[in-house]
């Protein structure tokens, strides 16, 4: 057995005391599987995970100051929805069980989207990496003419409205027929992400590899695991709009409509445009030690690198990099991209995120501007009609309540 590191670690005694109880509650945590244990220096001691014991004690902590916790759920706090789609733990991502990194090595994105929306993946006599419907957007033209062709996003936005008008079907929230309107949402923003041109048939990773990147025989395997380390990520900013949206039984092209404005923001989806930013200003390997260096002077942070759930590093960042670095080798991307995560690892011990990743892979393929984000949105689409699956069968509406904080009536004065 590999041993926790003493820091990580403290014994009975300790964990007794930070938690006010006694030894032998300590001991039935662990059996209960709250916290994990390891021999210690002796033939009979154990030492128990610091971080297993600090959370319960928050919990605890939570349990009796219900206010308190309410407002501590909203920043990183205790789980405040059930789910079987995502789980986060000990620094890995799991897909209903299954390790995403390992699901992006092996699967296409259409299977990992039936494991999200069905609970399995298909069988071999199940259709791969077909989608629904991938319509002509060509009539369409001038209105999508006016966007600017760098946001991807703007365009999702404006076709999904287009395309509900003309779909009535998806009013039916039974789970089968959401999931045919998922089908055709994700059809309907592929064919988005590569006009002008007519999209075809096929899978999402197929269409964009087909269209975006011709002749990189390696394109479609590294969209597919792009599309699925992007795929879900528990109740992100966006996952919580969406399961916000279908608790008010609105259509799932609504739920995406809401995904894709919370996305695009400077702190969540749109966090790629500032790792392109970050890669334009490096330029060459060896610039990225004094260009990382005066933008965490000016900004206290690196875009792409360092994440609250991952202290070890994103797991998501890290695959997508080994895969990409695996099919395009040589790259002079890729000895940038070596180069600014060097220079962040020792500025500030961060690793690099998804959103890092994306923007590697788009840059090494030579992908068209806003590309990374255009993944990104898509793969995050089959998680937020996941989140709506769930929110529908749930029959409940989502209304917390606010903790008023203004001025009292009273303080205002008789009323004229």
């Amino acid at each position: 057995m590999v041993c926790m590191n003493t820091s990580r670690t403290v014994t009975a005694r300790e964990a007794a005391a930070l938690l006010n109880v006694s030894a032998a509650t300590i001991y039935a945590y662990v059996s209960r599987g709250l916290i994990r244990s390891e021999p210690g220096g002796g033939r009979r001691e154990r030492r128990y995970s610091r971080e297993d014991v600090q959370r319960l004690a928050e919990r605890q902590s939570l349990r009796r100051d219900p206010a308190r916790a309410a407002v501590h759920a909203l920043r990183w706090g205790p789980p405040v929805l059930e789910s079987a789609l995502t789980l986060i733990e000990d620094g890995q991502l799991y897909y209903r069980g299954w390790p995403a990194p390992a699901l992006a090595q092996a699967h296409t994105f259409e299977e990992v989207v039936s494991l999200l929306w069905t609970g399995a993946l298909p069988g071999d006599e199940a259709p791969r990496g077909m989608l629904a419907d991938l319509p002509d957007l060509r009539s369409w033209a001038p209105a999508l003419g006016l966007l600017p062709a760098q946001d991807p996003i703007a365009a999702f936005q404006l076709v999904l409205p287009l395309k509900a008008a003309a779909d009535p079907a998806g009013h039916d929230l039974r789970p089968a027929a959401v999931r045919q309107t998922g089908s055709r949402i994700l059809g309907t923003l592929t064919a988005a992400a590569v006009f002008p041109a007519n999209a075809g048939q096929g899978g999402v990773a197929e269409v964009l590899a087909r269209h975006w990147a011709p002749r990189r025989p390696s394109a479609k395997r590294l969209f597919d695991a792009a599309l699925i380390l992007s795929a879900d990520h528990e109740l992100n900013v966006s996952a919580f709009v969406a399961r916000c949206v279908a608790s008010a039984a609105a259509t799932p092209y609504d739920v995406v409509t809401a995904g894709l404005a919370a996305l695009r923001g400077r702190r969540h989806g749109g966090r790629t445009a500032r790792v392109e930013a970050l890669f334009e200003a490096v330029g060459t390997p060896t610039q990225a030690g004094q260009v990382l260096a005066e933008r965490l002077r000016q900004d206290g942070a690196l875009p792409g690198f360092g994440h609250t759930l991952y202290p070890e590093g994103d797991p998501r960042g890290r695959a997508l990099l080994d895969l990409t670095a695996a099919a395009v080798r040589g790259s002079r991307v890729l000895a940038v991209a070596r180069a600014i995560a060097a220079q962040a690892q020792e500025l500030t011990g961060d690793g690099p995120t998804l959103d890092f990743g994306l923007v590697v892979l788009a840059r090494a393929l030579g992908l068209p501007h806003g590309a990374a984000q255009a993944l990104f949105a898509l793969g995050r689409t089959a998680g937020w009609i996941g989140q709506a699956l769930e929110q529908y069968q749930s029959g409940q509406m989502i209304r917390p309540r606010a903790r008023y904080v203004g001025l009292r009536p009273e303080s205002q004065g008789a009323f004229a």
